[in-house]
Formats: C-alpha cells, sequence, structure tokens
C-alpha cells in the first residue's frame, strides 16, 4: 500500500514531492496527505497557511479580558499527518529537535511544544515548496 501511495504521489506531483520529502519526519503518507489536501502549499505567507492548517495561535479576548490564545479550525487531516510527521522530526530533523527540546527547559506543556514544531516544520515545507515553485516557474501552473 505504502509503495502505491508513493508512486501515485510522485507521478502525479512530480517534483513537489520530492521537496517535501527532503525534510526528515516528512515520510511517503504525509507528503500525499499534503499534496492532495493542501494544494496551497508555497502559494500563501506563513502565517496564512499556518491558520490555515489550524495550528496558529489565536487570541481570545472580550473586553479588558484575556483568554489563554488556541489553536483551533482549519483541516484535520493534514493536521494528523502533520503531527505524526513531527513526532519522528523531533528524533531525526536536527533544527526541529533542537527546537523541541528548548521549549520544555523553558517551561512550555507537550502539547504546546509539539504545536510550535508543527507549525515550524510546514512553514519550513511551505519555503522549500516557495523555493521550488520560484526555480521552476510553475506556481501558475495550479496544483
Amino acid at each position: 500500500m505504502d509503495k502505491q501511495i508513493d508512486n501515485h504521489t510522485h507521478t502525479h506531483f512530480d517534483g513537489k514531492a520530492q521537496v517535501a520529502e527532503q525534510i526528515k519526519g516528512i515520510g511517503s503518507i504525509t507528503t500525499a496527505t499534503l499534496m492532495a489536501m493542501l494544494p496551497e502549499l508555497g502559494r500563501l505567507s506563513h502565517k496564512r497557511i499556518a491558520s490555515l492548517v489550524g495550528i496558529a495561535p489565536h487570541p481570545r479576548e472580550s473586553g479588558e479580558t484575556k483568554f489563554k490564545s488556541r489553536c483551533f479550525g482549519g483541516r484535520s487531516a493534514v493536521r494528523k499527518a502533520l503531527y505524526m510527521a513531527t513526532v519522528a522530526a523531533t528524533r531525526f530533523e536536527p533544527l526541529i529537535r533542537d527546537f523541541y527540546q528548548r521549549l520544555p527547559s523553558e517551561g512550555k506543556p507537550y502539547k504546546v511544544a509539539v504545536t510550535a514544531c508543527m507549525r515550524k516544520l510546514l512553514t519550513i515545507s511551505n519555503a522549500r515548496m516557495r523555493d521550488y515553485f520560484a526555480e521552476n516557474d510553475t506556481a501558475e501552473n495550479g496544483i
């Protein structure tokens, strides 16, 4: 099944799949999910793409009362795939691992640290995809 997904992804998404899989932690399942469920990858700013996926903190305020910021909404399938990729990336991708290890030492809870790493992983993927489009001039070709 994994080989079928991998073949399908590489057939239909050309070099975009290879760009996504260069990041340690992002495998064939995550790549297929990102390509299929997030065609905007590489075409939006890092803030917009994080909000679209549902991993951007949104402030909750009412008058003078300020509550904790929460991450909500967005595309749950992409969020679930990013979570699993982040768990792997915190072990194997040095940039994500160092970032992840720093957060709990600053007193951040596990969920906050993982969500921050998910956002960082998505931002890195978005930037690499943007650079890929700039090199190949394929941004106007759509998906």
